[in-house]
C-alpha cells in the first residue's frame, strides 16, 4: 500500500507534465517541467549507440497542446526516405497515430504542433554508421479548439484502489463515493494490483461516450503497469471498445470527461490470471490463463472464451416462487383445490342436467311437420284391403265414415308393401305414419266400419288418442319429445334449438376457460 501512494504521490507531482521514456535510463535525458521540457538521443552530445530504439510520448494537460522543437545541433545518419537511423513523430499517444513526418540526414527538422495532448516519438538507430543524434524541447500552448472556453478549473482527486481476483471497474462509483459533482470535468483513475507473478484481464461489460469519437473531451485508457503515458495501452472514446489483456500485474483505467461529458459510463470485469502450467487450485481457460477455482461456473464468464461457464448446471434467476414462505404456499394451494373442485362440478352438472320436454298437445299440433321434403324415401300410398261392400243408412255414421275416409286417403301412408294392411307395423313402422286403429266390419253389411269411440294419429313414433267425449290423451307408448318449449312452426323450432344449444355451449366453453386460466394462474405463481 505505501508503495502504491508513493506512485500516486508521483503521479499526482507531474500531473500537468505526464511524459516518459521506453526503455527508461537507456534514452537519453529527460527534464520535465511543468509548462515543458527537454529530450535527447542517448549520449547526447556525443554519437548515440549502435542497436537501439527509443519511445517518448508526450502528454500536455486537457485542453491544451504541444509545440515541439529541434536544435540545430543535429545529425542522424541520412538514406533514402529514412530506412535506417531516423526520428518518427505521430499526433497521438501510439505507434498507430497518424504519422507527423519521419525524420533524418544533417538538418534539422521544423517546428511541429500537435493536433491534441499527445505527440509520440520514435529514434530508431541500426547497427551502422552512428551520428551525435539530436535534443528537442517542448512546450504547452492553449489548445485554439478550446479558446472560448478559458482555463480548465482545478480536477476534483479521484482515484480508487482494487485488487482480488477479480472485480468490477464502475463509472458509477464516482457519484456514489462522492469523488466529483456532476457539473465537474474528472480526471479518475483506477489502480487494479494483481498478486505477484499474475496478469490482469479486461473485459467490458458496459460502455458509452457522451461525445463520441471526441477524445479532447472523453476518452477511457487503459495502462500496463503504471499510470504514465509511455504505459498507455490502450485508448477508447468512439463507440467500440474491446478486451484488453496486460503482461504485467499493475492496472489503470482512467477516465477523462470535461464538464459536457459526465454522462460517459462503462462498466469493466477484471480478472487475474497466470500463466501455465495451472496449480491445483486454479482452473484452465485454454487461452494461456488459469483462474481461481473460485471463479469456475459462477454465472460469470471470467475467461476469454466461456470455458470456465461450459459444463455447469444452469443456474436461473430467482423467480417468484423463491420468495414465497410457506403460509403464501398454502394459500396458492387451497385456492388452486377450490379451483379444480369447481371445475369438475361444472363439467359434471354440464353432463348429467336434465333437458327439458314438452308434450306437444292435440291442439298445439301443426301438421308442417310432416312436410313431404322430411319423409324418408320410397314412400308409397297404401289403402285399406277392405271396403264398405254397402251404403251405410245412419247419415251420422256415413258423415263420420266420409271424413275418415277422406283422412285415410290424405294423410295414411306406409313404408313399402309390407307395411300395408299391417296395423301393427303401420303404427311402429314409419316416422310420420298416419293410420287407423281397430277398423270393424259391419256384420250386416260387411262394410268396414271404424269405431267412433276413439282415432289413433301415429306421428314420429308417439301416438295421441282421441276419445269419443273429443278429448286428448297421450298414449303410453311414445311421447311426441322437443328439446325446445312449444311453438307453431318449423322455422321458429330451428331458431329455439339453436338458440338453446348455442347458449349452452357458450357458457361450457367460458366455464372451461375461466377454470383453465386459473389453473394456468396458480402454476405460474
Amino acid at each position: 500500500t505505501l508503495q502504491g501512494r508513493n506512485v500516486l504521490k508521483s503521479n499526482n507531482i507531474f500531473l500537468k507534465n505526464n511524459s516518459g521514456v521506453t526503455p527508461a535510463g537507456e534514452c537519453g535525458t529527460w527534464v520535465k517541467k511543468p509548462d515543458g521540457g527537454h529530450f535527447t538521443s542517448p549520449n547526447y552530445p556525443e554519437k548515440y549507440p549502435p542497436e537501439r530504439e527509443c519511445i517518448y510520448i508526450i502528454e500536455a494537460s486537457p485542453r491544451q497542446c504541444i509545440d515541439l522543437f529541434f536544435d540545430e545541433k543535429y545529425s542522424i545518419e541520412p538514406s533514402w526516405e529514412c530506412k535506417f537511423d531516423h526520428i518518427e513523430v505521430r499526433d497521438g499517444p501510439f505507434g498507430f497515430s497518424p504519422i507527423i513526418g519521419r525524420y533524418c540526414g544533417q538538418e534539422s527538422p521544423s517546428y511541429v504542433r500537435s493536433s491534441g495532448r499527445y505527440l509520440y516519438i520514435k529514434f530508431v538507430a541500426d547497427s551502422e554508421l552512428e551520428a551525435i543524434g539530436f535534443s528537442a524541447r517542448y512546450n504547452f500552448t492553449k489548445d485554439p479548439e478550446f479558446k472560448g472556453l478559458g482555463e480548465l478549473p482545478t480536477l476534483p482527486f479521484c482515484e480508487f484502489e482494487m485488487n482480488g481476483p477479480e472485480g468490477y471497474v464502475d463509472s458509477t462509483q464516482i457519484a456514489k463515493e462522492g469523488r466529483a459533482q456532476q457539473t465537474e470535468a474528472v480526471d479518475c483513475r483506477w489502480y487494479i494490483r494483481a498478486p505477484p507473478r499474475a496478469k490482469i484481464y479486461m473485459r467490458f461489460l458496459e460502455y458509452e461516450m457522451h461525445n463520441s469519437n471526441e477524445c479532447k473531451r472523453n476518452f477511457v485508457g487503459i495502462y500496463d503497469g503504471s499510470s504514465s503515458v509511455e504505459h498507455l495501452k490502450n485508448k477508447f472514446c468512439s463507440t467500440v471498445a474491446n478486451d484488453v489483456m496486460l503482461v504485467t500485474s499493475v492496472g489503470v483505467v482512467r477516465l477523462w470527461a470535461d464538464e459536457g461529458s459526465r454522462k460517459s459510463r462503462f462498466k469493466i470485469l477484471f480478472t487475474t490470471f497466470h500463466e501455465p502450467p495451472c496449480e491445483r487450485d486454479t482452473f484452465f481457460c485454454h487461452s494461456n490463463m488459469c483462474i481461481n477455482h473460485t471463479l469456475v461456473c459462477n454465472g460469470i464468464q471470467n475467461c476469454v472464451y466461456p470455458w470456465d461457464e461450459n459444463h455447469c448446471k444452469e443456474t436461473r434467476k430467482p423467480s417468484i416462487l423463491d420468495t414465497l414462505d410457506n403460509t403464501n404456499l398454502t394459500i396458492i394451494g387451497v385456492t388452486c383445490g377450490l379451483v379444480v373442485i369447481l371445475l369438475i362440478i361444472s363439467v359434471i352438472i354440464q353432463v348429467k342436467q336434465p333437458r327439458k320436454k314438452y308434450i306437444i298437445r292435440r291442439d298445439d299440433f301443426d301438421p308442417a311437420l310432416l312436410h313431404p321434403g322430411f319423409e324418408p324415401p320410397h314412400y308409397e300410398l297404401c289403402t285399406l284391403r277392405r271396403a264398405p261392400s254397402g251404403e251405410l243408412t245412419d247419415p251420422a255414421l256415413a258423415e263420420d265414415f266420409d271424413k275418415f275416409h277422406k283422412l285415410r286417403r290424405s294423410e295414411s301412408k306406409c313404408i313399402r308393401d309390407h307395411h300395408c294392411g299391417s296395423h301393427q307395423g303401420s303404427v311402429h313402422g314409419s316416422r310420420s305414419n298416419l293410420s287407423v286403429r281397430d277398423a270393424t266390419i259391419v256384420p250386416d253389411g260387411g262394410a268396414l266400419v271404424p269405431q267412433l269411440h276413439r282415432r289413433n294419429i301415429v306421428v314420429m313414433k308417439h301416438s295421441y288418442s282421441q276419445d269419443a267425449a273429443g278429448g286428448y290423451r297421450a298414449e303410453e307408448e311414445e311421447d311426441l319429445m322437443m328439446d325446445d318449449g312449444p311453438t307453431t312452426s318449423q322455422h321458429h323450432i330451428k331458431v329455439l334449438v339453436v338458440l338453446f344449444y348455442g347458449s349452452h355451449v357458450f357458457i361450457s366453453v367460458a366455464q372451461y376457460m375461466f377454470g383453465g386460466f386459473l389453473l394456468l394462474f396458480c402454476f405460474v405463481f
